[in-house]
């Protein structure tokens, strides 16, 4: 199986490497300087905080900008304060030849209550004047505000690993909360929401096989050994997708049945753990997701009142070890590892995150499950829904709350999924944006904008997103 995946691999990479080359900056462009950032969350500062501004490319010269504040209901020295000073109504921020980031200091003296004679303080910081030796241009995120409530929006850059794509990021618009997880850092995830399943880890290419046994111990590799070469990912038997969850999210279509409190319903699984996170350096344009083969495990679950029942061993074993596992009922899942054997915490709360960026076990229709890199996923268990609008009907700019369309949302979490990137060229789609909708009701438009890195190098994902307005 890990042979096929790789050789379709470098057949794709080998049709995309000359399309790295276009990412190479074109000399005729302006300089841009803009913020990192729509908007700053008062309620999370304490004490000093950094606003960041991005270069679009390496400054070939020093160079400054000039800032402009603009104070609502707020007084500088008694609400706030910047370095360097901005008493004056604006300042000036110096970047060195070289530099693609610079950042000045915010000193937040807002403290609650954050409004005074019911008027919210905020504080606004606009880009009006660019000094450097060249042709310069003030676009994208041309101010930002620091003020209370929900992000307004931001740039991204989730760390998924480069080529290997170790980690799973997941990210929270409103607040721009960004959490990181090693991805093989778990196996299982029960669920703790109603209905009695239990998750396996798609992005290391896990499977999981239901057998006509409820005797762990007495489950054999030698009685396992017929279905070994078809639980796996990536075998091109359309008939593997019943070994693994649901590609949509559907919580009720996991590879693993419900669990029923009734013993006897509960069968043995024979379980592929699939492969360990990659570590070759692939060539330029590719990915290197998926290791060594980490084995097998035999598991068998059970219920405890509310709880899970967990029981494994190893395939030739005729003992297993058991753990009760308990809901989480702030989280998605119950996360547990095989290598600690212990709960472990992958996820921020459900109510916290609404990305996810991932390896992911997909479907290609007619030949089974299959692997994929770059993958983007939305909150669909804690209810997060997304839709895709085409820039031909209406552009990003432009799209505002009197364009949302509720009945496009669907119950698939993959909507954003791998369908946003072109490997042929290393390069996002620019005729398709997403509109998202978090649980809290607050809509956001997003446009992904690369997955390689300036040199062509596979895992490097770049998104825009806006609060719908």
């Amino acid at each position: 199986m890990k042979a096929k995946i790789y050789f379709l691999t470098l057949f794709l990479i080998a049709l995309a490497f000359s399309g790295c080359e276009s990412d190479k900056t074109d000399l005729s462009q302006p300089f841009v300087v803009g913020f990192a950032n729509l908007s700053h969350d008062i309620t999370r500062m304490h004490g000093q905080a950094e606003i960041k501004m991005k270069l679009s490319e390496p400054a070939t010269s020093n160079g400054s900008v000039i800032i402009k504040v603009t104070p609502t209901n707020a007084q500088y020295t008694v609400d706030f304060e910047t370095i360097p000073s901005s008493e004056s109504g604006t300042f000036e921020v110096p970047f060195l030849a070289g530099q693609t980031e610079i950042s000045f200091t915010y000193e937040n003296k807002i403290e609650q209550p954050y409004v005074e004679d019911d008027k919210l303080k905020s504080v606004r910081f606009s880009i009006i004047q660019i000094n450097y030796d060249s042709q310069v241009s003030i676009q994208g995120y041309t101010s930002t505000l620091v003020g209370f409530g929900i992000s307004l929006g931001a740039t991204l850059e989730p760390e998924i690993g480069g080529p290997n794509q170790g980690n799973q990021v997941f990210i929270d618009l409103s607040t721009e909360l960004v959490t990181t997880s090693v991805r093989d850092k778990w196996d299982l995830g029960f669920y703790s929401d109603g209905l009695s399943r239990v998750v396996i880890n798609g992005s290391l290419y896990m499977a999981a096989k239901q057998l006509d046994a409820t005797n762990i111990d007495a489950v054999t590799a030698a009685t396992v050994q017929q279905y070994q070469s078809q639980v796996a990912v990536g075998t091109f038997e359309a008939s593997n997708v019943n070994y693994v969850d649901a590609p949509n999210g559907d919580i009720g279509k996991t590879a693993i049945s419900e669990i029923s409190a009734n013993d006897n319903d509960n069968k043995v699984y024979l379980l592929n753990l699939g492969y360990s996170i990659g570590t070759d350096v692939p060539p330029v344009g590719s990915v290197a997701v998926a290791g060594s083969s980490r084995g097998w495990k035999k598991i068998r679950i059970l219920k405890s009142g509310d709880n899970y029942v967990l029981q494994y061993a190893d395939l030739n074993s005729t003992m297993h070890t058991e753990v009760t596992i308990p809901r989480s009922p702030d989280y998605n899942f119950t996360f547990f590892s095989f290598n600690t054997q212990n709960v472990v915490t992958i996820e921020p709360e459900k109510a916290k995150w609404d990305l996810n960026f991932t390896v992911f076990t997909n479907e290609i229709v007619g030949s089974g499950s299959y692997g994929y890199s770059d993958f983007v996923l939305n909150n669909l268990k804690a209810g997060v829904k997304v839709y895709r609008v085409n820039t031909s009907v209406k552009s990003f700019e432009n799209f505002a709350l009197t364009d949302i369309n509720d009945a496009n949302f669907t119950a698939d979490q993959r909507i954003i999924g791998a369908e946003w990137r072109d490997v042929f060229t290393g390069t996002a789609y620019t005729d398709r944006y997403y509109i998202l909708k978090d649980i809290d009701g607050n809509y956001y438009k997003i446009k992904m904008m690369a997955f390689v890195n300036q040199g062509g190098v596979r895992g490097y994902p770049k998104f825009q997103y806006k609060l719908v307005q």
